[in-house]
């Protein structure tokens, strides 16, 4: 009965639609064309705009938030009845009984606006304006009018009215990019809904009406107004008494409003890009990336993957990560006040060597959220300390050379290809060790030409090097000259492999939930063995050489264990440092961002100071 009653009144609204205008039947086209958008819209009573996402540390405290709106859509049964009293008993009374519009304001505010010579009163229910809100736009015209009604029937044919004035009470505006009273509630008293005083939530209440007029930021005194007139309409619908209603009128409004938190930003602008390399991974398309074949099929793949990054920050998420906020600070402050010399700068990048998790980085001095990020943006040429992974683990994992073995340091050319040790030094028979330790760039090319380049090469695709080219597989690589370079993540996240010869890619994020605690992504948590035994004991007999007699004495560490490679390419244009200790394992790089020499700067082993201070 009251569908056909429904469906009776849209009726009579054709003779009013044929007198105003010829371009309602434009609108009436439209809706044709909406017509299964709007079923489809309908038939999801989800929130489509984009939820928060919350960075959280070690100890799950909140440290980074990422949103544009900010919503916390909640359930009807979670929202305080006064609440639903306050917008059914100012908005719509008779919400409970119309089929989604009330013919009677209508007509009262067509009178009224025809009177006025223009629309004025629009005579909403809340269905209509649920509708406005989802589906249409907010201007003011006779047709947009007509098509409300046609889809606010629609609503409520579909949907019951408890589930419509839920997805009204989470979806309405109230100013300053807030949605939702639950969120309303947060934002401009930072605290739950549950916990507001009644003078408080109709304080809130009073903003949708008209967001601009009654922005407490800005018109504190015509939203406190305008709470008091919903306190007496509480009071004329008996839902309080006339006293309850003077009291809370009385009672003074103290606003808190909520800080968009920001903290770490090194930490929280990397995350988000593992955020995209996990989700890659866990759907596949990290590995179909790379093997795509021609430049559309990437594009086509790059593309999926953003749908699927932009599906998560759509629905929300809580990311859990490893941040060592102690940690994070005290490393950001000591390289910030090592980097003294104007425009030098630095990235770093320190992991637990247990859970190789990322337990803080360093992307830039007095780094700014969404920067250049040179721990993971700015590859840099690595020069010698690449020579760990791509010379001489690759060669004890061949062959069965040990660190006393012999190698040659004097001359050596491929082709045209003649590299020069440092200060140009020629030696003769020296022990691999020692080769090491000073690193003679003769010897590494004469081992890395005995394993060969696709042996060697081998090695390094086991781990996550994303700045090498293809066009790096050249005998310059055993020296660290590649196309651009590497990170200081991909030298950190490599030289973990030394830790025990097992490697899985380090990780500042632990898990990713939706907002109910479901987990949506992790990453894996086997480990591949890289190496053996033997070849780590033998790299890392040969790291800690280079600590305590060779290129890198001045590093020191409260551990049992230290051991570290250092690298400086031509022209001292990149210094390095990779290594580990016991607990921890660290890459450090520092240069220009347009690279010049600093051979003025070696003597003050800037970089041995940045891994002393990050690493225990």
């Amino acid at each position: 009965m009251k569908n056909f009653f429904g469906f009776l009144i849209i009726l009579s609204c054709f003779p009013l639609l044929f007198y105003l205008s010829g371009e309602i039947f434009q609108e009436i086209e439209a809706a044709k064309a909406f017509e299964n958008q709007m079923k489809q819209s309908i038939e999801l009573p989800t929130i489509t705009s984009a939820l928060p996402i919350t960075l959280l540390d070690k100890d799950n405290n909140v440290y980074s938030e990422e949103y544009v709106e900010w919503r916390q859509p909640m359930p009807l049964e979670n929202i305080p009845q006064i609440v639903k009293d306050i917008f059914i008993a100012s908005e719509d009374s008779d919400f409970y009984e119309h089929i989604g519009f009330d013919l009677s304001a209508i007509v009262r505010a067509f009178v009224i606006n025809t009177n006025e010579q223009s629309v004025q009163q629009g005579g909403s229910t809340i269905t209509q304006q649920l509708v406005r809100m989802r589906y249409l736009s907010e201007e003011k015209t006779y047709e947009r009018k007509l098509m409300e009604i046609f889809y606010s029937y629609e609503l409520e044919k579909r949907y019951s009215k408890k589930e419509i004035l839920n997805m009204y009470l989470n979806e309405i505006y109230f100013s300053n990019q807030v949605y939702g009273i639950a969120s309303a509630a947060t934002y401009y008293f930072g605290k739950p809904l549950n916990e507001l005083s009644l003078a408080e939530i109709a304080f809130i209440s009073a903003i949708p009406n008209n967001p601009s007029l009654y922005d407490p930021l800005k018109n504190f005194e015509q939203t406190k107004a305008r709470q008091e007139r919903l306190l007496q309409t509480l009071a004329e619908h008996h839902i309080i008494t006339n006293a309850e209603a003077e009291t809370q009128k009385s009672l003074p409004i103290q606003l808190n409003v909520k800080q968009k938190i920001q903290a770490y930003p090194a930490y929280s602008t990397y995350v988000l890009q593992e955020l995209k390399w996990l989700i890659a991974q866990n759907e596949g398309l990290d590995i179909l990336i790379a093997n795509a074949t021609t430049e559309q099929e990437k594009q086509q793949l790059q593309t999926q993957l953003q749908d699927k990054v932009q599906a998560l920050l759509q629905q929300g998420a809580v990311v859990h990560t490893a941040l060592n906020p102690t940690k994070q600070l005290a490393d950001e402050h000591a390289i910030n006040n090592i980097l003294s010399i104007p425009e030098l700068q630095a990235s770093a990048i320190s992991i637990d060597n247990a859970t190789r998790e990322i337990t803080s980085i360093y992307g830039g001095k007095n780094y700014k959220k969404f920067d250049l990020h040179r721990a993971y943006q700015a590859p840099r040429q690595p020069g010698s300390a690449f020579k760990p992974l791509i010379v001489y683990a690759p060669y004890f994992e061949i062959t069965d050379y040990a660190p006393s073995s012999t190698v040659s340091g004097g001359a050596y050319c491929i082709g045209t290809f003649c590299p020069q040790n440092y200060g140009g030094g020629l030696y003769g028979q020296v022990s691999l060790s020692t080769a090491f330790r000073y690193s003679y760039n003769t010897s590494a090319l004469r081992l890395y030409n005995t394993i060969g380049i696709d042996a060697a090469f081998h090695y390094l695709d086991k781990f996550h090097f994303r700045s090498l080219d293809s066009k790096d597989k050249t005998y310059a690589a055993a020296l660290g000259g590649l196309t651009y370079g590497v990170t200081a993540l991909e030298m950190a996240d490599a030289y973990t492999s030394f830790i025990d010869g097992s490697y899985s890619q380090v990780h500042a994020i632990r898990k990713i939930t939706d907002t109910e605690g479901n987990v949506l992504y992790k990453w894996p948590t086997e480990r591949t063995v890289i190496w053996s035994p033997k070849t780590v004991r033998y790299m890392r007999q040969m790291l800690t050489e280079v600590v305590t007699n060779g290129t890198g004495i001045g590093l020191y560490t409260t551990t049992n264990y230290i051991g570290a490679k250092t690298g400086t390419t031509n022209d001292f244009k990149d210094f390095w440092l990779a290594g580990l200790t016991d607990t921890e394992t660290a890459a450090v790089w520092i240069g220009y961002d347009t690279p010049r020499s600093m051979e003025a700067l070696e003597r003050y082993q800037i970089h041995f100071a940045i891994f002393n201070a990050i690493v225990d």
